[in-house]
């Protein structure tokens, strides 16, 4: 949609409806992976650090796939600034009990050992803690381990409930405010899923990877130097063909029309026995559990997509019921890379596009989607990712073919009023701020003019204009350049960088006693779960698959 079309003017409306301090208030949150490996660029096969923590019970220091991949989470927060701050706090604890391994610096991984040598996630003896590597067991079999330790980092989203209530008045809706809320979130989501693909181009970082990732499976990759492959114009491979893909999900065209919809869809991959994985079965031969259904999905979670509708979830809940019962919490964004030159993956600047870009996903006409528009929005993802910085790339626009470059350009000039308005209010606060910190109620001069969103769309047309500007492009010449054609030592001396830059920064005193003790006590939250135990696994299990009580959120 060209910012100057008639459909941009109800999009004028509906943002002009968000006052400053709405503005100011969305809230975003990071979850955040990364494999630890050795010295030597190879997966550490060591337990999670003790130190850390409880990986079942931490609310912000857990493990994803396997026990080598730590995932790092940060509380909500309502600005970019303090987001990444606590972020980089959670590192600079995790790299205090590393001992001499590091975090990979990158999303596609590092050397690998066998397929089965790559270590399940462990979390304790509970039933909680047997389900969640019951399920990542389930993974295994159903994907292959190595897929599972591709890495990247999920953004969350949400507006205050002051900005839904003005967006519900300037719409002149009279839905239950929940309804409408939830509408406006699948709105979001119909939206994000046709444009994604710019921010694989824009932030993809993926374009090559370690030959053991495929480990002499067939590919269509290009082969460089020192066992490296890759595609000359891709710009993340982990979000193309090589990455979250299974022949089986292929068949599940999840409509986000609405929640209903989206519910049919997963409720029947939920509760179909799938073939293949009938044939694989629960148990093997000696009792021992192979996965925790035979179903197209054992759990919600298992369903891949670029971005999710979530709620929190109670101790006893499935995700789903969650959604139905209360309705759409956030968003969750899962398409984007870690990228390698920032020290934790990501970068303020980044974040602050996609508070621009999510907006415009909220706010623009988004039309319901179809069967045959489900499959070209894969088609474009794909296209992207695997040839994203060709200049002769096009994409499927309905019924007609367009160029990245245009497309991307009409998506940016649409989001600068977003951005114009996003500095406005930062702008505002600013001033308020020196106002009262003036005493005398007037007396603070005007600030400058902040531009952070508006930096932020500009260095987008910038990466749009000249391709050698995008993280991908980067990557790759630095890989070929600098790194003797080697995607492991190119990794591996950005994730020793990284872990540097990170250590020469002090922890203070208050924050390594918060992480401590939060440490200390997901430990001893663990333990009380683990006393309390006495359903068997196998009742547990099957409550939980009926619905009638549950794990939590097991991802």
């Amino acid at each position: 949609m060209s910012s100057n079309s008639s459909e941009s003017r109800p999009l004028q409306r509906r943002l002009d409806a968000l006052s400053p301090e709405v503005l100011r208030s969305l809230r975003r949150g990071i979850e955040k992976e990364s494999l630890r490996t050795g010295r030597d660029g190879r997966l550490a096969l060591t337990p999670h650090p003790a130190a850390l923590g409880s990986a079942l019970t931490h609310p912000h220091i857990t493990t994803d796939f396997s026990e080598s991949q730590i995932e790092l989470i940060t509380g909500v927060h309502v600005d970019a600034d303090g987001c990444l701050a606590e972020l980089t706090e959670l590192h600079q604890f995790v790299y205090r009990h590393l001992d001499d391994e590091i975090l990979w610096s990158a999303s596609m991984p590092c050397g690998l050992p066998a397929d089965d040598e790559i270590p399940l996630a462990r979390y304790g003896s509970s039933n909680l803690g047997r389900a969640k590597t019951v399920y990542r067991q389930g993974l295994s079999h159903r994907y292959g381990r190595r897929m599972q330790t591709i890495s990247g980092i999920h953004y969350n989203f949400s507006l205050p409930d002051d900005g839904w209530r003005a967006l519900q008045h300037a719409d002149g809706s009279r839905e239950d405010e929940r309804a409408y809320r939830d509408a406006s979130y699948f709105s979001l989501i119909r939206n994000f899923r046709r444009h994604s693909w710019l921010l694989l181009y824009l932030f993809g970082a993926s374009p090559a990877v370690c030959g053991s990732f495929l480990d002499g499976h067939p590919h269509a990759l290009h082969s460089l130097g020192a066992g490296t492959l890759y595609l000359p114009y891709a710009t993340s491979l982990r979000m193309g063909p090589l990455g979250y893909q299974s022949d089986a999900q292929a068949s599940l065209a999840v409509s986000f029309n609405c929640f209903d919809s989206y519910a049919a869809s997963l409720s029947k991959a939920l509760s179909e026995p799938y073939p293949a994985y009938e044939r694989i079965g629960v148990h093997d031969g000696n009792g021992l559990y192979r996965q925790l259904a035979t179903t197209l999905l054992q759990i919600e979670n298992e369903f891949y997509g670029t971005i999710r509708p979530k709620r929190s979830i109670r101790p006893g809940e499935r995700p789903l019921r969650a959604l139905a019962e209360r309705g759409v919490e956030y968003v969750e964004v899962r398409c984007l890379d870690i990228d390698p030159f920032y020290a934790v993956g990501i970068g303020t600047q980044t974040m602050r596009f996609l508070d621009a870009f999510l907006l415009h996903c909220l706010l623009a006409h988004s039309p319901p989607d179809t069967p045959q528009e489900i499959a070209a929005l894969s088609h474009n993802q794909h296209r992207v990712a695997q040839y994203g910085r060709d200049p002769a790339l096009l994409l499927r626009d309905g019924a007609h073919e367009r160029s990245l470059r245009d497309w991307g350009g009409e998506l940016l000039d649409a989001c600068a009023p977003i951005a114009a308005a996003l500095d406005t209010a930062a702008d505002a606060d600013l001033a308020e701020s020196r106002t009262e910190s003036d005493g005398r109620g007037g007396g603070a001069s005007k600030p400058a003019g902040t531009r952070l969103h508006r930096d932020a769309l500009d260095a987008a047309r910038a990466a749009l204009e000249e391709p050698a500007c995008t993280p991908s492009a980067r990557s790759l010449h630095e890989l070929r350049t600098r790194y003797g054609d080697s995607f492991r030592a190119f990794a591996l001396a950005h994730s020793l960088a990284n872990r540097d830059e990170l250590m020469a920064r002090a922890l203070d005193a208050d924050a390594q006693a918060r992480q401590e003790q939060s440490a200390e006590q997901s430990l001893e939250e663990q333990r009380r779960i683990e006393a309390a135990e006495a359903m068997p696994f196998e009742v547990y299990r099957r409550r939980y698959l009926a619905g009638e009580l549950g794990t939590g959120d097991m991802r």
